[in-house]
């Protein structure tokens, strides 16, 4: 069988049968543990041999792929833990295009980055609370012990950003892709500081400012509808997490170059977004069709430069590196156990869509070479301190009840 031939190399670690849809079953690899695959149906064989990194997915959403014996994710385990790339002729096709498809995938325009956007977090806010932390982060967590709590780790998270922000009262924040207000309004609360937050999502941009009235943090806090091109004025500093992902590489250099026009001249920014240590490469055609499209996590290779070309100082880059594994794990054990309010919001494919998407993003934190980073920014060398103690030192007060950030 080709299908069998073409996997037989990613499977290096473990045992993975597959039940072809004639009942015939087909050993894959060595070892322990053995996962069997079934095939639902005949086309299936040739689908998947031709472009497993697209129909593999589509096909576990459909049910036409079930799991015997163990979860999708230890599936994506076996097949992924030696980050061997298992592709057919199509799929090794798309990869040597790449780079010439990706200027055309990635060109977000104003309104294409508006659709992009609507396509995943217009989903509702019941939704995301079946799994997110209670001030709905939805990006990585940072996990200071490996013993905190989903909702300890995204607290820390926030501190540690505040604190690379040198908050204190007063100061002007632009928060780029705000998503549900959460990082707002605990900069605002928490350091004293002015927050402008801006989204693309009309249904976050709802639930951020009820979360502002709620919290009584209207005149510190404002959310707009708005694209980051559409900025204006100037700000203290700027925050952006989880949005980057979203600005696609031709639109690099005009990114840093905004921030670069908003920014004070003593100012300084938080860039957060996911990256790869493995260079350049394309988005899995399944997460571009199905969860994020339009978006990309860049190699530094490829941010660095338009930052240099921007004349911006780059005065420190953290690499998170399994933090956002462990984030996934938090979210996919969550999100299992409520199933049938998943799917009574919306139904089964939708699901089976959403268990692929947290399992095979957590196995590509795990161990295909995805990162977060963090980069701070100036436009002055000056702007911060030379050395780094006082992020410790800001975490600290900021980790105090009641405590404003000096």
């Amino acid at each position: 069988m080709l299908l069998t031939r073409l996997l037989n190399p990613a499977v290096a670690t473990g045992t993975l049968s597959l039940i072809d849809a004639e009942g015939r079953v087909h050993q894959i690899g060595r070892g322990t543990p053995t996962i069997a695959v079934r095939l639902h149906d005949k086309a299936l064989h040739r689908e998947l041999a031709l472009n497993p990194r697209l129909r593999f997915g589509e096909a576990y959403m459909d049910g036409r792929l079930t799991v015997e014996g163990g979860s999708i994710f230890d599936v994506l385990t076996v097949l992924c833990q030696d980050q061997e790339n298992v592709q057919g002729l199509l799929g090794r096709l798309s990869e040597a295009l790449g780079p010439v498809l990706r200027l055309v995938r990635q060109h977000n325009s104003l309104g294409r980055a508006r659709r992009n956007v609507a396509h995943h977090y217009d989903l509702s806010r019941p939704f995301y609370e079946l799994f997110l932390d209670r001030d709905l982060q939805y990006s990585c967590a940072y996990f200071r012990t490996p013993d905190l709590s989903l909702d300890e780790a995204q607290e820390a998270k926030k501190r540690h950003i505040a604190a690379k922000l040198r908050l204190h009262p007063g100061l002007r924040v632009l928060d780029i892709g705000c998503g549900w207000g959460g990082l707002a309004l605990y900069l605002a609360e928490a350091c004293g500081v002015q927050v402008t937050g801006i989204t693309l999502s009309a249904e976050q941009l709802v639930v951020a400012r009820e979360r502002a009235a709620k919290a009584r943090l209207t005149g510190r806090v404002r959310f707009e509808r708005r694209d980051y091109r559409e900025m204006t004025g100037r700000f203290d500093r700027i925050v952006s997490v989880g949005m980057f992902e979203h600005v696609g590489v031709p639109q690099y250099r005009g990114f840093f170059e905004t921030l670069r026009d908003l920014l004070a001249e003593d100012g300084v920014a938080l860039l957060h977004a996911i990256g790869r240590a493995d260079g350049p490469g394309v988005t899995n055609p399944w997460i571009r069709k199905h969860i994020f499209p339009g978006g990309y996590a860049p190699a530094l290779s490829e941010v660095v430069p338009a930052v240099e070309r921007a004349g911006l100082w780059n005065t420190d880059t953290e690499i998170l590196r399994l933090h956002y594994a462990e984030t996934l794990r938090l979210w996919r054990e969550r999100f299992l156990a409520r199933w049938e309010d998943a799917k009574a919001l919306y139904d089964e494919r939708f699901c089976r869509m959403w268990e692929f998407y947290l399992a095979g993003a957590e196995v590509a934190f795990r161990y295909q070479g995805h990162m977060v980073f963090q980069m701070q920014l100036t436009r002055s060398p000056e702007a911060v301190p030379l050395t780094r103690d006082y992020v410790v030192e800001a975490e600290r007060r900021l980790a105090q009840p009641c405590g404003v950030a000096a």
